[in-house]
């Protein structure tokens, strides 16, 4: 019996199904090419008690998150610019000082502590990726290797640090024990403390079919209506929302302790009003999911079937993890795309899980003359990628996005 991991009701709706696949950020090296992946089913089931949704757990965070892990948040210019202008906005709203203590759970690379050190406010981040955690502390930050959770908490509070702001960026969806990760924000809030919680926004997969933000370390899509319920439980509750920009479409969520003296904005019943109105609380919402992502695989695979008869050739860029979902779930292989170019050096001489697409250097693009398309995987990020790549329309090579339908341009 599958059961939801925040309220333990039965879950017997499933809203969406992409088949069986490889983890999408396990990068497969030359010499493991010919040892064979794991494959587990990726599917998507809603809760009809507190519209969580979600994914079943068919493998442990350490196995998604290991040493290996291979996404680097300062890959992006544009997202360091997001996480340079989020730091100033907290430290000018919440008056934080060398007095304070900032803590950033799942702290990657140091993107965003860098802003909070430079600005000489003390900082802890929590990251349980060895690659990811090495950078950070090359850079002189405080980095916990280990996995959030009301452990982890204790021990952080024993040492008498509590933290006037906790920053969580794109870390909830990525929580199997959603309760545990919540009742430890709780434990290390300070008094009069804020959470920040950034994630892709549930209505803008179910308006757009953004089905490729689907993948394995992906536990949970989040609405306000359901993070109000998980928060509430752990004793905390949302005071405000902001609508971002990044990843497609995401939400900030603040969070303090229930019984602060802190009141929810109007912001927060604006928002849960036009997730309702738009249907996030009622099932028939969910129901063409699974055609919508079955039209824009189809619409890409004709396009490269279509290109592959008239020898042009085709390459993509952004070994992202979306595009694995996308890729594998289409069936595609290097004889539709070339190759795939990435800047992230963790990952450049792998290959694609799943289709096992060679990640090149982006280097290599400065003497290719002959690329017919360049297929634009991260598609949120396809603005900042077209201005790097601009040269390449001297050749007459066009770029291309499949999300949320196929475009060239």
């Amino acid at each position: 019996m599958k059961l939801c991991r925040h309220c333990s009701n039965n879950l017997d709706i499933q809203i969406l199904d992409l088949g069986k696949a490889p983890p999408s950020n396990n990068y497969i090296s030359e010499d493991n090419l010919s040892t064979p992946e794991t494959y587990f089913p990726l599917q998507l089931f809603v809760c009809q008690n507190c519209w969580l949704v979600q994914t079943i757990d068919f493998n442990l965070p350490e196995d998604l998150f290991n040493d290996d892990y291979a996404y680097l948040s300062s890959s992006s210019s544009s997202f360091l610019k997001h996480a340079k202008d989020y730091s100033d906005a907290m430290i000018q709203k919440y008056s934080l000082n060398k007095e304070s203590l900032v803590v950033e759970i799942a702290s990657n690379d140091g993107y965003l502590l860098k802003n909070f050190q430079s600005a000489g406010i003390p900082s802890i981040g929590v990251e349980p990726t060895a690659s990811a955690a090495a950078i950070s502390k090359k850079y002189g930050f405080e980095v916990i290797e280990d996995f959030f959770g009301v452990r982890l908490a204790n021990e952080i509070s024993r040492k008498g640090k509590k933290a006037e702001l906790i920053v969580c960026n794109n870390v909830f969806a990525h929580v199997p024990n959603i309760n545990d990760f919540s009742s430890g924000l709780k434990e290390l809030l300070a008094p009069n403390g804020i959470i920040t919680l950034e994630f892709p926004h549930l209505l803008e997969l179910i308006k757009f079919c953004q089905f490729d933000t689907v993948y394995h370390e992906h536990y949970s899509y989040l609405s306000l209506i359901s993070v109000k319920n998980i928060l509430n439980t752990a004793g905390l509750k949302v005071v405000d929302v902001e609508i971002l920009d990044v990843h497609g479409g995401s939400l900030r969520v603040y969070a303090s302790h229930i019984n602060s003296s802190s009141a929810p904005s109007t912001n927060v019943e604006s928002l849960e009003n036009i997730e309702m109105v738009a249907g996030l609380n009622s099932i028939e919402t969910y129901l063409n999911l699974q055609k919508n992502a079955l039209d824009i695989k189809n619409e890409l695979l004709k396009f490269l079937l279509d290109a592959k008869i008239h020898k042009k050739k085709v390459i993509a860029y952004g070994a992202a993890a979306k595009g694995n979902t996308m890729i594998n779930f289409s069936g595609i292989t290097k004889d539709l795309i070339a190759y795939v170019c990435d800047k992230s050096a963790l990952k450049q001489n792998k290959y694609l899980p799943g289709s096992n697409i060679p990640i090149r250097s982006p280097d290599i693009l400065k003497s290719e003359k002959n690329i017919d398309y360049v297929l634009i995987l991260p598609w949120n990020l396809s603005n900042e990628i077209q201005g790097e790549l601009d040269f390449l329309r001297k050749y007459g090579t066009k770029f291309l996005i499949a999300m949320p339908s196929l475009k060239v341009f």
